[in-house]
C-alpha cells in the first residue's frame, strides 16, 4: 500500500472521528456483541427522504475480518 495513501486515509479518519464522535463509541460498544449468526443492518436515508436498507448475517469468514479489524484499532 502506498504510504501517502495510508497517511491520507489516516487524516480522513481523524476528521471523520472529529465530525462524528458518536460513531467510534458505537463501534466500540457494538464490537463486543457481533458474533457469528448476528445480523448487521445498514440504513441510509438520502437528503430527499429515500431510504435504502440492507443487512447481513455474520458468518465465520466475516468474524475473521472483524477480529482483524479489532486488532488494528
Amino acid at each position: 500500500m502506498n504510504p501517502m495513501s495510508v497517511l491520507k486515509l489516516k487524516n480522513l479518519l481523524n476528521s471523520f472521528k472529529e465530525n462524528h464522535p458518536k460513531v467510534p463509541l458505537f463501534m466500540k460498544a457494538a464490537s463486543g456483541t457481533v458474533t457469528e449468526g448476528a445480523v448487521i443492518e445498514l440504513k441510509i436515508t438520502s437528503a430527499e427522504g429515500q431510504t435504502l436498507v440492507t443487512n447481513i448475517r455474520v458468518n465465520e469468514q466475516d468474524m475473521e475480518l472483524i477480529n482483524e479489524l479489532k486488532n488494528l484499532a
